[in-house]
């Protein structure tokens, strides 16, 4: 019988008592989708739209919690971060490089491992899918989906649909819709039957994010009361399409708006870029984009960050008028990866794409006696997530992973962490026939990755405090200065006098490999097991009966 290796639980860093879950606390996820670091006012990031953003609520709980600054996210695009995240591996450990290898059931996984090791009751309100294979939501979940129905659902949650590309204009290539209309589930011309009056009132419309907020909200009326539980929302905002209604769409002055040409422009980068960029430049032809272009992209993605927020802040409402739901609950924010939003003249995001932009993550933390106002500048990763929610529970370790608990700065003293946050992404050239094929609006970026699979090469960051650093199997690296150039203008890796420095992160990528390339199982396997076959003289005393013929497999 094959035996697992434990490690006892540490003692629980939080104060928490309960009726429903004694010592461990309640958990609520809140999770967009493609959320730049530096599009919340609190992060007080370079963007010069700082002072501009719209997130009252999501402030107010980075006032009421703790906010890290140097956190980072393993991969920069959906299936494979959130893989990453509720895996606790780096992608190139567990094999999670693709969208379609999700985790299996042999794989553990945060859900499953809180709801068969601590007794929690588990709940997640939206079939957001890009997380679990077959049978595996099973296994990780009690609940999954909506308490109230969507009008509509994004079109990736209908799987896919090849749809007609509109006439070629250089919105329709940036991913943006503009004001959302009536019934639009991709405000698509007209073929979802959308009423072509801008005037039309959306604000009680039901889109996917409306109904897992309203589903989160009828759930916190009456969460299990016998066990502690996790309540998970993932949602979709802000991912493009880059569209919203009123009041949202108009909120935002595009006049006061910053524009990347003027903060990010390809035209102003030196040292050697890339080749995605300019590839995926030339396709989209992002060049026809001016100043005006992106700030209305910008704009628009603003207004739907702002409309996530105000969802955010109902859910904080909701858990202020239960009683003691704040004390007993850890409240976690934080998104799968960012998005470009016009620096580098790019869009969206890449497989290989490692810039800050699309990394770089806006965790907050709060609730249950944990730090208010506490800013952790520390190098952390989403790898964390799971050892730091065991400790808070009391589950001992179960499984081998790559993550280190964030308790001690966030609970503690320590003002150190990782001394490096690692992020990875990218295929061998061997592998394109597995790469992802996509109809319109995805098509040119899929199209890119089979014509030249060296575009998404292999790739891996790593980040200290002050520089970044970017190795690529089939392209020169990459050398930025944080502070200097956070819009990783500058490659300075082939300059001479930075040799030594990109010599000693080469290094400490190679040991970083070594180390974390794979681990021991901590479940052992008998060396000799009973084998249940007949023996072969039984077998061949059956074959001699049946004029040679093998017996049936039962």
């Amino acid at each position: 019988m094959a035996t697992t290796h434990r490690l006892p639980p540490r003692p629980q860093p939080l104060q928490v008592s309960s009726a429903n879950g004694g010592s461990r606390p309640n958990y609520i996820i809140f999770m967009p989708d493609q959320l730049r670091y530096d599009s919340l006012a609190c992060t007080d990031a370079p963007t010069g739209d700082g002072k501009l953003l719209r997130t009252p609520h999501i402030d107010g709980f980075r006032a009421r919690g703790t906010l890290f600054t140097n956190c980072y996210t393993q991969a920069s695009v959906c299936s494979q971060s959130r893989c990453s995240i509720f895996t606790a591996t780096y992608p190139h450990v567990s094999g999670h490089r693709s969208l379609n290898n999700l985790i299996k059931p042999w794989e553990p996984n945060l859900f499953r491992s809180l709801r068969e090791e601590g007794g929690y009751h588990v709940a997640c309100l939206a079939p957001r899918g890009d997380t679990f294979a077959p049978h595996v939501t099973e296994l990780s979940l009690d609940e999954y989906g909506f308490l109230e129905t969507p009008e509509f659902m994004p079109r990736f949650g209908k799987g896919q649909q090849k749809l007609e590309a509109p006439p070629e204009d250089i919105f329709s290539r940036l991913f943006y819709k503009g004001l959302r209309k009536r019934n639009a589930t991709e405000n698509n011309n007209n073929e979802d039957g959308e009423d072509d009056d801008p005037a039309s009132d959306l604000q009680n419309i039901i889109d996917y994010d409306e109904a897992v907020i309203r589903s989160a909200e009828q759930w916190l009326d009456c969460p299990p009361t016998d066990k502690p539980w996790v309540l998970f929302m993932p949602l979709i905002f802000p991912h493009c399409p880059f569209a919203v209604e009123e009041p949202y769409f108009s909120m935002y002055d595009r006049t006061q708006l910053s524009s990347p040409l003027a903060t990010s422009n390809p035209a102003a980068k030196t040292g050697y870029e890339p080749r995605y960029m300019a590839a995926n430049r030339a396709r989209y032809g992002t060049d026809r984009a001016t100043d005006d272009v992106w700030r209305e992209v910008k704009a628009t993605y603003y207004g739907m960050i702002t409309r996530l927020d105000d969802q955010f802040g109902r859910i904080l409402r909701k858990v202020d008028s239960v009683p003691g739901l704040w004390d007993e609950t850890v409240t976690m924010f934080f998104t799968d990866h960012g998005e470009y939003l016009g620096d580098h003249g790019m869009i969206e995001k890449w497989p290989s794409g490692l810039s800050d932009a699309l990394v770089r993550e806006p965790l907050i933390i709060g609730g249950a006696g944990l730090p208010r106002g506490k800013t952790v500048a520390a190098m952390t990763e989403m790898v964390d997530l799971c050892p730091t929610m065991f400790e808070m529970s009391g589950i001992g370790e179960h499984f081998p992973h790559n993550g280190k608990s964030w308790i001690p700065v966030l609970c503690g003293d320590a003002t150190e962490h990782k001394p490096y946050a690692f992020s990875e992404g990218g295929f061998l050239t061997s592998e394109e026939p597995l790469l992802e094929q996509a109809p319109y609006p995805y098509d040119i970026k899929a199209a890119l990755q089979h014509e030249d699979t060296e575009l998404v090469g292999k790739a891996v960051s790593l980040r200290d405090r002050e520089w970044a650093y970017v190795y690529r199997l089939y392209e020169p690296a990459e050398l930025y200065h944080r502070h200097s150039d956070p819009h990783e203008l500058h490659n300075l890796a082939a300059e001479a006098e930075h040799k030594e420095r990109v010599d000693k992160y080469e290094k400490v990528m190679m040991r970083w490999l070594m180390e974390g390339s794979d681990f021991v199982p901590w479940e052992k396997d008998d060396r000799f097991p009973k084998v249940e076959l007949k023996s072969p003289k039984e077998q061949l005393e059956e074959r001699q009966r049946n004029g040679g013929k093998t017996a049936a497999v039962a």
